[in-house]
């Protein structure tokens, strides 16, 4: 496909008000795609094509069925399933390709504007663009790794849709810098109309409490519930910390394969009292103001972790929640972010040591004067990443870094 981009494609704010958007994405829980939606229609989009398809590689969403949501002027006017296809995952991703490709043309007009959340739905975008069927093309990039699957025909069919997406869309919105420089090396090429959009979170819509009403012994966890994740390492954690602060809680948040195993070792170690297992919360309004109660949060994603993990190329949304909910964030540094967190004494970098986390723990959590201080900076430095700026900045070609620059 030869590319075709026009001059200055910036998507700006008031020119929305009278043009249509498609935004497809797959789906587990609420994330950035969601975000970019409400965006749309808070910002008084005309009409608006919303696509999901389920995240095949959870058990739990794989049971889902693709749907699309139709919004005329704010309004939605059209929620549409489909079928539910029972077939093997390679299988169900071209599925997933037809459906975009059938409800975006059964519209029936020309779309402004098309987003595609990962590397296959942003294919999609540049097929419907070649067509005349949508005018610009963004490819957001959620998640890049190089080893994506083990199998080495199928990585390699991944990454060549990747390159493409890359290659064909107007931009290319990349969570870190990591993901840029990974494609390039990867290719051995630079590419075009990068920019670095970073996970935001909803500054304003979250209710934080004062310092005197927080639970001053907390630590909470927020996410999917896989061993990656390093949940684990507080609970094995804990007998110390225990030993020094007898009313320490520790709130996990989230569902997920790892879940049971979890329950389990508490059961093994008796801490039953100490840790508390929340669920799923579906309202992420409510899931904010619920971590802002909280004395320290915990991103702790396993040493086992390396250059091939999605975690070291991406943005992770929780730590974003974290802190526009005015929490600290103790974590390893795997994330590009980490180094950010430490820099501006909003959060703690540490290894995946049960021994070095309990210490620092006990060492924090009875400490409220550096307490205060963390909250303090950990809002301040969030306030960089609400979602408002961060879109209007990604649509009017600007890129994160030069806008972090300017303002520092």
């Amino acid at each position: 496909m030869k590319k075709n981009i026009e001059s200055g494609t910036n998507i700006r704010i008031q020119s929305w008000r009278n043009r249509k958007a498609i935004v497809v994405l797959h789906e587990a829980t609420t994330g950035p795609g969601h975000d970019l939606r409400d965006y749309f229609l808070k910002k008084g989009i005309n009409e608006l094509l919303f696509i999901t398809h389920p995240l095949l590689f959870l058990k739990e969403t794989s049971k889902n069925s693709s749907r699309y949501e139709y919004y005329k002027k704010g309004r939605k006017v059209i929620t549409h399933y489909a079928y539910h296809w029972v077939l093997p995952e390679f299988l169900l991703y071209i599925k997933d390709f037809f459906y975009t490709i059938v409800w975006s043309t059964t519209m029936g007009h020309e779309f402004n504007l098309y987003v595609g959340v990962g590397n296959l739905n942003a294919f999609v975008g540049c097929i419907l663009k070649r067509f005349k069927l949508v005018k610009n093309t963004i490819y957001y990039v959620i998640d890049y790794v190089p080893l994506r699957f083990h199998n080495k025909f199928i990585n390699s069919i991944y990454h060549r849709i990747e390159k493409v997406a890359a290659e064909q869309s107007n931009w290319t919105w990349n969570l870190s810098p990591r993901m840029i420089e990974g494609r390039s090396k990867k290719w051995h090429k630079n590419f075009s109309n990068q920019l670095i959009v970073p996970h935001g979170v909803h500054i304003k819509r979250i209710k934080r409490v004062s310092f005197d009403k927080i639970n001053k012994r907390e630590i909470l966890y927020m996410g999917t519930i896989t061993q990656k994740q390093g949940i684990q390492l507080v609970i094995e954690a804990l007998p110390n910390i225990v030993s020094s602060i007898t009313n320490v809680k520790y709130i996990i948040i989230g569902k997920g394969p790892y879940l049971s195993e979890l329950k389990k070792r508490v059961k093994q170690l008796k801490l039953g009292k100490y840790v508390e297992f929340v669920g799923y919360i579906p309202d992420h309004s409510i899931m904010e103001d619920r971590i802002s109660r909280a004395a320290v949060a915990v991103a702790l994603y396993d040493k086992k972790a390396d250059i091939n993990d999605f975690t070291y190329y991406a943005d992770p949304g929780k730590i974003k929640n974290y802190l526009g909910a005015g929490v600290p964030v103790i974590m390893t540094a795997i994330p590009y972010v980490a180094s950010e967190v430490e820099k501006k004494k909003c959060g703690f970098i540490i290894l995946y040591d049960k021994n070095k986390l309990s210490k620092l723990l006990v060492s924090f959590l009875t400490n409220e004067i550096k307490m205060k201080k963390y909250r303090f900076n950990a809002l301040r430095f969030a306030k960089k990443f609400d979602w408002d700026t961060i879109f209007t900045n990604a649509l009017n070609g600007q890129t994160f870094t030069e806008k972090y620059e300017k303002d520092n």
